[in-house]
């Protein structure tokens, strides 16, 4: 039980300094600076870490795993590169980390 409530209370104080985070990023993006850059990569990056668990890579991106699946012909990498390339056409094949996460090939 202590275990439980202590994971619990590092996601709260973690989503508590995300939310920091971002509102900062936001500001500084609404006065024309590129310290959200940064931010947002840091949010993919843990959305791919929350998608993937303890398996995948926390330092990789979501389109970065998304292009890989895709090379390897898997219908969810398909799909969502699709849609990425139509907002930035290349977007998946231009952000893989080969040296993160699984291996493409």
């Amino acid at each position: 039980m202590k275990r439980y409530c202590a994971r619990i209370g590092l996601l709260i104080g973690s989503m508590m300094m995300a939310l920091a985070g971002n509102l900062i990023a936001l500001g500084a993006a609404i006065v024309g600076s590129n310290r959200a850059w940064p931010v947002a990569v840091a949010n993919d990056q843990a959305l791919n870490a929350a998608l993937v668990g303890r398996t995948g890579s926390e330092d990789e991106t979501v389109s970065s795993r998304a292009g890989k699946a895709a090379r390897k012909g898997k219908r969810w990498g398909c799909l969502l590169c699709r849609l990425l390339d139509k907002i930035d056409p290349g977007h998946c094949q231009a952000n893989i980390e080969e040296d993160e996460g699984e291996r493409s090939a």
